[in-house]
């Protein structure tokens, strides 16, 4: 690895980043309008903004007032003319082993037609379509057709069952709904239709009309006149031209429904120019795509990091996206690498769990291809480990660079920002705020700014950046109580996150607010707890959650995956290695932040962006309904957490 690739940790007390990133970020909040109209011209747009920032009713913004544009403009229509016969979309299934490449010019065409046939379904500007998919070309086909007409896409992950659907659909109340019949996933079909046909049972709304895509997976039984076929449908409109609707760039884009505490989800709204211009700075200053170059996100539409960074983000700078429907394992574990050599990938992004995944597995599969084109790789989704980030650092022999945002941010809130400086990796940290985010850490009580090295709540002061949501959808009260309501004597947005920062400027990331443990009166971090844990040799990965208790008011309890599980084939085994972490834990931490039971699982349950359901957890922990929180995908590794408290 040359001196020039090789990612750099700046020692404890050594120098941090120098003036240059700093000087940006202050700018972007000492004079937003003047910083945020120089980005914006790196977006099209058809009818100029007469103002560039609206804050008269914080906490809601709004950006690029009166200017007009379009999402599916600024990702397709306006690299016709220099990239029409490049690649756009690149789908690779190593499920079904099947692949498929879209040029710019035939991605229009199929937009152009499946926009036609939206129409034809009677959806126009401002209704919603609700799309619940595998990661096929067609989903991301379907996102850009509904942008193109002024249609609100509400993506649902495709792992949800029913009733979670059901949820979402009464909540969006879509025209349209498009879905599969099936999706798979580590060789397993998992048919969608007949969890959709359940969802629309128990929704209390009904589209006009269902569009399929039938991959020949999974039988499917059509309900008359409400289920159409996307081939039949598409055939009939192979010559469609459908004209760009230009949207106000604060009219609604999209809604993505995240998990509240309530149980209910909350429909995260996000607005056109705004995050247009978000996306298009941030590929730029931030992950440092070209056009003609290739972009992979190892996520999935169903999550943000889909939505901002395998569709939008990566056209909108004119890279192709890779659309992967496979794991980190099939066919071997230097799938990925394989991807990225075969497509000359130069931006990857991926999950912390991925990587910890492939560490387990015989690091030979990092050099037996060509990653050379490689030129970052961007971790997200749960806190970057740093065992983790050196093993991949020095296998790819490319900078790991960590960073740290919300579905309801767009676009990172703490990372490192190598388009404006080459500022060097401090481990463990995801980096520093970003142009544009006013950050604070704010102490709980008092609302009153904490000094480094000191932990508080990570809080944003408004107004947020653009790409930023707008508020929850067909919900306003919930947005302000949420976000705004919960830090004393402010209205800040709070990430619901401890953090930390040290005299240099990077910051930390400690885990929850809401999964602070309080044991006997000692508050403890369950992030703590976990990295207490992993350092223990046998540990893979670990979820730590608070499990409440009659004498401590909280406990905590452990759950762990073993690099080894052959390491605990007796219960005597098992209960010498619980000892041994339970142990490390005093020692590391002291004795209060002592796990109460560590339980050992092969798997953890997780979103596919890599986030493990804690709540999911504690709430079996407690013997409660595990909620909204739970999708077809994690009932195995419920299953497991299942068992192991109920084998003691």
């Amino acid at each position: 690895m040359s001196a020039a690739q090789a990612p750099q940790a700046v020692p404890a007390g050594g120098k941090g980043p120098e003036d240059g990133l700093a000087a940006f970020h202050r700018r972007s909040i000492e004079d937003r309008e003047g910083f945020w109209a120089e980005q914006a011209a790196l977006i099209d747009w058809h009818v100029p903004f007469e103002r560039v920032l609206d804050d008269s009713r914080l906490p809601f913004t709004r950006w690029f007032v009166g200017g007009q544009t379009n999402l599916c403009h600024n990702a397709v229509d306006r690299h016709l003319a220099a990239l029409g016969d490049r690649p756009a979309l690149i789908w690779e299934s190593t499920e079904v082993g099947q692949s498929r490449t879209l040029s710019f010019r035939e991605l229009h065409r199929e937009i152009n037609r499946m926009a036609a046939v939206m129409r034809s379904f009677g959806v126009g500007r401002g209704d919603r379509v609700l799309v619940y998919m595998p990661m096929i070309a067609e989903a991301v086909v379907a996102m850009l057709a509904c942008a193109r007409i002024g249609a609100i896409h509400s993506v649902v992950f495709g792992g949800f069952a029913s009733q979670s659907l059901a949820s979402r659909i009464d909540d969006a109340q879509p025209r349209l709904i498009v879905s599969a019949d099936a999706g798979s996933r580590n060789g397993k079909v998992i048919p969608y239709k007949p969890l959709l046909d359940e969802a629309l049972e128990l929704a209390r709304h009904s589209p006009n009309a269902v569009l399929l895509v039938d991959r020949g997976l999974a039988p499917m039984i059509r309900v008359d006149r409400r289920d159409h076929d996307w081939a039949v449908q598409r055939e009939k409109h192979l010559d469609a031209e459908v004209p760009i609707t230009w949207l106000e760039s604060n009219e609604v884009s999209y809604t993505l429904y995240t998990s509240g505490t309530t149980g209910k989800p909350k429909g995260v709204q996000r607005d056109v120019g705004g995050y247009a211009v978000a996306l298009a700075a941030s590929m730029k200053h931030i992950f440092c795509g070209n056009p003609g170059e290739t972009y992979f996100s190892s996520s999935d539409i169903g999550w943000v990091v889909g939505h901002s960074y395998i569709v939008y983000g990566p056209l909108i700078a004119g890279m192709a996206t890779i659309v992967y429907e496979g794991t980190p394992l099939r066919p071997d574990p230097g799938i990925l690498w394989e991807l990225v050599a075969r497509h000359r990938v130069t931006v990857m992004f991926s999950a912390p769990t991925a990587i910890r995944v492939l560490k387990k597995q015989d690091p030979s599969w990092l050099k037996r291809h060509d990653i050379s084109s490689l030129r970052a790789l961007f971790l997200a989704g749960e806190p970057l480990d740093e065992p983790t980030a050196r093993w991949i650092a020095e296998g790819l022999g490319c900078p790991v660079i960590d960073n740290y945002w919300q579905t309801e941010t767009g676009w990172p809130i703490l990372t490192l920002a190598h388009g404006i400086e080459r500022t060097p990796t401090r481990y463990g940290s995801p980096g520093m705020p970003m142009y544009g985010y006013d950050v604070r850490l704010l102490h709980e009580q008092t609302g009153e700014e904490v000094g480094p090295g000191e932990k508080g709540v990570v809080a944003i002061v408004p107004p947020l950046p653009p790409g930023c949501m707008q508020t929850v959808w067909r919900d306003d009260e919930r947005f302000l109580n949420t976000y705004f309501a919960s830090i004393p004597g402010r209205q800040v947005y709070s990430t619901f996150d401890w953090g930390m920062r040290d005299g240099d400027g990077y910051w930390f990331i400690l885990g929850r607010t809401d999964d602070v443990i309080n044991v006997a009166g000692h508050r403890l971090g369950t992030r703590e707890i976990e990295e207490s844990l992993s350092s223990h040799a046998a540990v893979a990965e670990c979820a730590v959650v608070g499990v409440a208790d009659a004498l401590k008011g909280q406990v905590a309890v452990a759950f762990a995956v073993l690099k080894d599980p052959s390491r605990i084939a007796t219960d005597a085994d098992r209960l010498a290695l619980e000892g041994e972490l339970m142990a490390t834990v005093d020692r590391q931490l002291g004795a209060v932040a002592r796990p109460s039971r560590v339980h050992f699982v092969t798997i953890l349950p997780k979103t596919r962006s890599g986030k493990v359901l804690r709540r999911a957890i504690q709430a079996l922990c407690e013997r409660r309904d595990a909620g909204d929180l739970t999708t077809m995908e994690d009932a195995a590794a419920l299953e497991q957490v299942r068992a192991a408290l109920a084998g003691g």
